[in-house]
C-alpha cells in the first residue's frame, strides 16, 4: 500500500498545489499525494504557469477544503504555510504531521515592479518546494531515493 501525503495550505491555490504537483511528478508511482486548504481559493494561474515551465502540469488539480478529506486515511500531513500549521485539524489514527513553511508568492508578487519580478517569486518558491519534495519527503515517508519515479 502506497503512503498518502496531504499538503495543507490556507487557500489551496498555490504552494500546496505546487507541492502536490511535484510529489505526483517525482514520486507518483510510490505515494498518493493530495492537497487541500483551510479555505478554497481556486487555482492560482501563476502557480500553474511556473509549474508548466518546469515540466509539471497542475492545471487538472482542483482547490478543495481540508474537510473534504476528513475520512481519507493519511500517513503524513505537511503544512506549507504558518496559518495552516496553526490551524491544522487533528486526524484520528497514525497520521504524522510536519511543517515546511514557504513564502507566499501571491503576497510577494503584489509589491513586484513588473510581471517578470512577480513570476520570479513564484519560480523561487516552486524550486524550494521541489527541493523539499525531492529530498525531505522521502525521508519523512521512509522511501528509498535510489528508485525515484
Amino acid at each position: 500500500m502506497k503512503p498518502s501525503v496531504l499538503f495543507l495550505c490556507t487557500g489551496n491555490s498555490c504552494r500546496s498545489q505546487m507541492a502536490e504537483g511535484w510529489a505526483r511528478h517525482l514520486w507518483g508511482d510510490r505515494i498518493v499525494p493530495c492537497s487541500a486548504g483551510i479555505e478554497a481559493h481556486g487555482m492560482n494561474a501563476n502557480a500553474v504557469r511556473v509549474m508548466r515551465e518546469a515540466g509539471v502540469d497542475i492545471s487538472g488539480q482542483t482547490s478543495k477544503l481540508v474537510s473534504a478529506l476528513a475520512d481519507v486515511p493519511l500517513d503524513l500531513v505537511v503544512t506549507v504555510c504558518g496559518h495552516a500549521d496553526e490551524n491544522c485539524p487533528a486526524w484520528l489514527g497514525p497520521t504524522r504531521r510536519t511543517h515546511a513553511g514557504f513564502d507566499d508568492p501571491p503576497k510577494l508578487a503584489r509589491t513586484a515592479a513588473n510581471e517578470d519580478e512577480a513570476l520570479g517569486h513564484y519560480r523561487r518558491v516552486r524550486d524550494e518546494i521541489r527541493e523539499f519534495v525531492a529530498a525531505r519527503l522521502p525521508e519523512l515517508l521512509g522511501l528509498s531515493t535510489s528508485e525515484r519515479a
